[in-house]
């Protein structure tokens, strides 16, 4: 039954990629040993060796996404305090909450503009004077890249600066901050200027099976390990999962421009198909609308054909390392057959 698994093409997202033969060998021989001691050399040399990549002082590996950007939260905020985020930004709408459950920081969120950030104008209209009437404005949270797309190093620079002028601190939940710095040809210091702190996700494109990075000051990531204690966060002998994530960063991150050329390729390959209309991506996802009528019957046909995808009206389709061009062209293929029949 395993053996069939690995036979599917999985779109959902650029979570599902498993660790390949060499990643697997930089596990194996990875030297251990109690992190929550600090005594873990394997993540100790991954934290920092981000730190050094991100240009900051510290990082923290920690299990989840989720959990290293609801970390960085709580070291930025306390409780009563807010913080700006865009509206279809990951901590606020995808991350259940935790903010406000865990942390009683309330978030302010406010709309995204079509390119994915939120205008300057809105932000400064949504940070609260010094009254008590007022939840108190501490962070001022971004996303890059944002449901695919980049945000452009001029808008980042004025956004935080924005930020900074007006007393609050700045966070980028860069989960997918490899594939913005790719597309933009910056290095990865550049594509984070501007920020206090930073979210890293290394089990997206760059291929790691667990973990990610919060990069930050020295006090900054004392604090943020305290709360990755308090989250049940704190691992044990780790070594083998940062190593994963350490591979990831040396060997898989110049690679995405692959992902985003299969994902071009993809957008103009479906975008010749008559019935559905396809976004251009910038990065390595992709958007599909297509009549909710069509949706039951082409998930059938592309489940007969081992395509697993997120099916919907507006369908997401994520390219990774795991997604070859052969691979997408057998699911244009599933596709354009199914919409030349009468029933699409």
């Amino acid at each position: 039954m395993s053996g069939m698994t690995e036979q599917w093409l999985d779109l959902r997202s650029d979570t599902v990629t498993r660790p390949g033969a060499a990643m697997r060998e930089a596990m194996r021989a990875a030297p251990v040993g109690d992190d929550v001691y600090g005594d873990d050399p394997s993540v100790n040399r991954l934290q920092d060796y981000a730190a050094e990549l991100f240009g900051f002082e510290a990082a923290l590996f920690a299990p989840s996404g989720t959990q290293s950007n609801l970390i960085g939260l709580l070291v930025h905020c306390g409780r009563g305090d807010e913080y700006l985020v865009g509206q279809e930004a990951h901590t606020f709408r995808y991350e259940a909450g935790g903010a406000a459950v865990l942390g009683s920081i309330q978030p302010q969120p406010i709309l995204n503009q079509a390119d994915g950030s939120i205008a300057l104008a809105d932000i400064a209209a949504q940070i609260k004077p010094d009254d008590f009437h007022f939840a108190r404005s501490k962070l001022l949270a971004l996303e890059n890249t944002i449901g695919g797309r980049v945000l452009g190093a001029d808008y980042l620079a004025q956004a935080t600066a924005l930020a900074h002028s007006r007393g609050l601190a700045t966070h980028l939940d860069g989960a997918r901050i490899c594939n913005a710095a790719v597309k933009q040809g910056v290095s990865l210091r550049a594509a984070v200027a501007g920020f206090d702190s930073v979210s890293v996700c290394l089990s997206k494109g760059l291929g790691a099976p667990v973990g990610s990075l919060l990069c930050g000051g020295k006090p900054f990531i004392a604090q943020a390990k305290r709360w990755r204690k308090m989250l049940g966060g704190g691992m044990r002998q780790a070594g083998g999962l940062a190593a994963a994530g350490h591979y990831a960063l040396e060997h898989n991150v110049a690679r995405l421009a692959d992902d985003h050329a299969n994902a071009a390729f993809l957008a103009r390959e479906l975008g010749q198909i008559h019935g559905i209309s396809v976004s251009a991506p910038q990065t390595n996802i992709l958007y599909v609308d297509m009549p909710a009528a069509a949706c039951a019957g082409l998930n059938a046909a592309l489940q007969a054909e081992r395509i697993r995808v997120s099916m919907g009206p507006h369908l997401r389709l994520v390219t990774h390392l795991d997604a070859s061009r052969a691979d997408l062209q057998r699911l244009v293929d599933v596709v354009a057959d199914y919409f030349k029949m009468p029933q699409a």
